[in-house]
């Protein structure tokens, strides 16, 4: 059973604990007062921490003792362009920018480590974050060119799902940039995900998967051609590992959001933080609550029991709600630092804290 939460804030990484009453409880801040963009409990046993340094850039540290101490390890990066390089060549040739943001982290098989950026680099290991390939492959591809920032300045990967029957095959999720396909570990890229739709392009470009928005993709589990996505626009389903997407239709109080989380042991629910819409990002009527399918997202419920009720500004980022690895726990974090806890599949939740830094992911730990 998890028995960890790890909270990453704007102001440090907060570990919570179960407690033998059954509470749950904040037990330590890591990188007091550093915001840490995005935490990965690997199922193996070590912790990483993403850190948004602004200024000073992205950092990456590991603890192989749960949080008792931390090893900074080598960020991913683009590789710097050769001072030899002539002022024409320079013209002539796109320089690499700087990695802004560590997005996501994600584990392969034994200490293969995948990162997502901000631009949207994508970052390959083989020992554990030690050391970094740059995956020019998919930054080399000609769609890129239309890619765009989603509340961002530039487009970036938030998402990165390897197939556990396969580890050579990865779907990639960018925002503004579609989902794209490699069958060989990176080698090589195909943009994939027929029936996704873009509300904020003209209508004759809306189904184009290049200009596609999603804001969250997530694997069952137990079925893993069954995805999960909340886009910008929508609620979408895939049933074939991402090749064609179906849309869930009058979804209420609303079908935006970024957060979206699929029970282990049932790849037919899922739960939605919904927001009112992109320009006005907080709850629908600032009623704080919870969207779950059980039914394959043909139909949902809207639950709210023990969440605020009214003059709830709250927005839940896309990393910040997660389910525990038995089923048994749903939690979620919002940008005013309210943390929540459910036992009961979402029908109701605990505040677990309500004075939290921003919160921009939270995982448990297996």
């Amino acid at each position: 059973m998890s028995s960890q939460i790890l909270v990453a804030t704007r102001k440090g990484l907060l570990t919570v604990h179960a407690g033998a009453n059954g509470n749950w409880q904040a037990k330590k801040m890591h990188f007091l007062g550093q915001p840490v963009s995005f935490v990965l409990a690997h199922p193996d046993g070590p912790w990483y921490a993403a850190l948004d340094l602004g200024h000073f850039g992205a950092k990456l540290h590991r603890s192989e003792d749960q949080g008792e101490n931390w090893e900074e390890l080598p960020a991913p990066a683009f590789p710097e362009q050769d001072p030899a390089t002539s002022e024409a060549e320079k013209e002539a040739k796109e320089e690499a920018p700087s990695v802004e943001k560590i997005w996501c982290l994600t584990p392969g098989p034994g200490e293969e480590l995948w990162a997502g950026c901000i631009p949207a680099g994508l970052f390959h290991s083989n020992d554990g974050g030690r050391s970094w390939t740059w995956k020019r492959s998919l930054w080399d591809v000609p769609e890129r060119q239309e890619w765009f920032g989603g509340g961002y300045d530039h487009a970036g990967i938030h998402s990165i799902l390897v197939d556990p029957r396969n580890s050579a095959h990865l779907l990639v999720a960018i925002s503004v940039g579609g989902v794209w396909q490699s069958l060989d570990s990176g080698t090589s890229f195909q943009l994939i995900g027929q029936g996704m739709r873009a509300a904020y392009v003209p209508p004759e470009r809306s189904q184009d998967p290049a200009i596609q928005d999603p804001h969250c993709v997530v694997r069952s589990p137990q079925d893993p051609d069954r995805l999960w996505m909340q886009h910008h626009n929508g609620i979408f389903h895939s049933r074939d590992n991402g090749q064609h997407w179906t849309e869930s239709e009058d979804v209420r109080p609303s079908n935006f959001g970024f957060a979206v989380a699929v029970d282990p042991n049932n790849s037919e629910r899922a739960w939605f933080v919904p927001a009112m819409l992109d320009e006005c990002r907080i709850p629908v009527d600032g009623r704080l609550v919870v969207n779950r399918t059980s039914d394959g997202g043909t139909s949902f419920e809207t639950l709210n029991g023990g969440l605020p009720d009214q003059f709830a500004y709250d927005l839940v980022y896309r990393h910040a709600l997660d389910i525990s690895q038995d089923g048994r726990f749903l939690a979620f974090g919002s940008t005013t630092g309210g943390l929540w806890l459910s036992d009961d599949g979402g029908e109701h939740w605990t505040t677990v804290h309500q004075n939290l830094p921003p919160i921009y992911a939270l995982r448990f730990v297996p």
